[in-house]
């Protein structure tokens, strides 16, 4: 007969049994998680502090980086202190949790990233008539959609995953509770909860890199009739930052859920989830901050009046290109 007990705690998996690799593993963990936070919250800090980054492009990328910066705080605290502390549990609720709040964020940042592609096709392809296009109501409307429809996405998923009973195995082969691995231990028929998964992530996936793809085909289109070089490489400078940015987390997470079978192990599957859920909130800042001479400047005041960072200010932006 089949055990009904429900799980009340799941069991993650670590990256080490031994104690002297789990301590490395956490201090490492802990090193990337503080890089992380200190990178994003430059980049909002710089952005807030210089009125003359308080444009559309600039504003996304303050959404980008919260989200980020969120992102990366659900996932890997746990792990680091489960590999300190030797422990490798997880509350039933915590789980949950975890499931709502990495599909919240990174639907979020997927449409996020959407948003900004449109921003840039209209700066370049419409300059005459950007203002006008890309005004504060817009702005605000595109962010409120992406994080309104991100939340209805989570909560459809989270309820759908944990309206399953888990009553053979609590023991979850990903270092935090993700929906694929969740579903492999479930003791009921997940064909129906597969499915939308499956549905859900080539469904807005598809949509999101043709919108970005079509948007760029226009954009080097226009940027490619731009007679001065100089015009073209400030051109390239805005677009190039984002668009490292969206083929890196695509490619990961499409990486991590869709590749075959035959490259699937508990190994493979930690280290492609480490890759869309650290490297992105890691890489971003860095990414922005290599290729945007403006991020680079108010980065270095950010730094300097650490102290007097304030939102002042914020809310009453003068869009420009």
């Amino acid at each position: 007969m089949v055990n009904k007990t429900t799980a009340i705690e799941f069991v993650l998996l670590g990256f080490a049994n031994l104690r002297e690799l789990q301590v490395v593993h956490g201090v490492f963990f802990l090193s990337i998680y503080l890089m992380a936070l200190v990178g994003n919250f430059l980049l909002i800090a710089a952005v807030a502090q210089n009125h003359h980054l308080h444009s559309p492009m600039y504003f996304f990328l303050v959404n980008l980086s919260i989200a980020d910066a969120c992102y990366i705080s659900t996932t890997v605290p746990k792990s680091m202190v489960n590999s300190l502390m030797d422990s490798k549990q997880i509350s039933f609720s915590g789980c949950v949790a975890q499931v709502f709040l990495v599909i919240l964020l990174a639907s979020s940042e997927l449409f996020l990233l959407t948003a900004m592609a449109y921003d840039r096709y209209a700066a370049i392809c419409h300059p005459l008539r950007y203002q006008r296009i890309m005004n504060w109501n817009v702005c605000l409307q595109m962010a409120a959609v992406s994080w309104v429809t991100s939340v209805t996405i989570a909560v459809v998923h989270t309820v759908n995953t944990f309206s399953l009973q888990f009553c053979q195995s609590n023991v979850i082969e990903q270092y935090f509770c993700d929906i694929p691995q969740l579903l492999k231990i479930s003791c009921t028929d997940t064909a129906t909860a597969m499915s939308l998964v499956l549905a859900s992530i080539l469904s807005l996936g598809s949509f999101c890199f043709t919108f970005i793809f079509v948007s760029y085909a226009y954009i080097f289109s226009a940027v490619f009739k731009i007679q001065s070089a100089q015009g073209r490489q400030k051109a390239f400078s805005t677009c190039t930052p984002h668009l490292t940015i969206f083929c890196l987390f695509f490619f990961t997470a499409s990486f991590s859920y869709m590749r075959p079978k035959a490259l699937s192990s508990p190994t493979v599957d930690l280290l492609a989830a480490v890759l869309y859920t650290v490297l992105p909130p890691v890489m971003n800042p860095i990414i922005y901050s290599l290729r945007n001479k403006d991020i680079q400047l108010a980065l270095g005041r950010a730094m300097t009046n650490f102290p007097c960072i304030s939102w002042v200010g914020f809310e009453k932006m003068d869009w420009k290109h």
